[in-house]
């Protein structure tokens, strides 16, 4: 369990399974940047047998408030932007329900699980995308100390449509 000021991210819970696939399929949850087309239903309980959501390779956590309220989740996965084990880098992610977007808990999750990744793992860099329009997003990740690295132009098949996305990273020691 990581403990901030106002957000606790933890393990994923199977009483926390219902609550996560249903919001996966609720367009008020999932929003704008984040709609991906229909998803079969089951899948956070089958991963959840394998691996409780939990792994070196595509770990999910979730987001609650001090008093145990679920509020989101985070994700983070390996990516190698070169040969071996020195070029490897964790991708982040977090999803929050609408209702308590814009009060900073998305901030001190995305603080919170890079802190986490850079004293559990032997990485430099811990990075995330956000569409170039997700202004909200984008501010987080500069309070939560990430920069602005660059726009990587037409990289997201979203609503039939192609996005631009921005690149942020958050190097060991920043």
């Amino acid at each position: 369990m990581l403990r901030g000021n106002a957000v606790i991210l933890r393990p994923v819970r199977r009483e926390d399974l219902e609550t996560l696939e249903n919001w996966e399929h609720d367009p008020y949850v999932v929003g704008e940047f984040n709609s991906f087309g229909l998803r079969g239903h089951g899948g956070w309980e089958r991963i959840f047998a394998e691996n409780g959501l939990l792994s070196d390779q595509l770990g999910r956590l979730v987001v609650t408030t001090l008093d145990g309220v679920l509020i989101g989740r985070v994700s983070f996965h390996p990516v190698r932007n070169g040969p071996g084990e020195g070029s490897k880098a964790y991708m982040i992610g977090i999803g929050l329900h609408p209702d308590h977007q814009g009060k900073g808990y998305g901030v001190e999750a995305q603080r919170l699980l890079t802190d986490y990744l850079f004293a559990t793992y032997s990485i430099m860099r811990v990075q995330t995308i956000t569409d170039i329009t997700n202004r909200p997003e984008q501010r987080a990740l500069e309070k939560a100390g990430f920069t602005r690295e660059g726009v990587i132009r037409k990289a997201q098949w979203r609503n039939g449509d192609w996005h631009d996305q921005v690149l942020f990273s958050r190097l060991r020691g920043e």
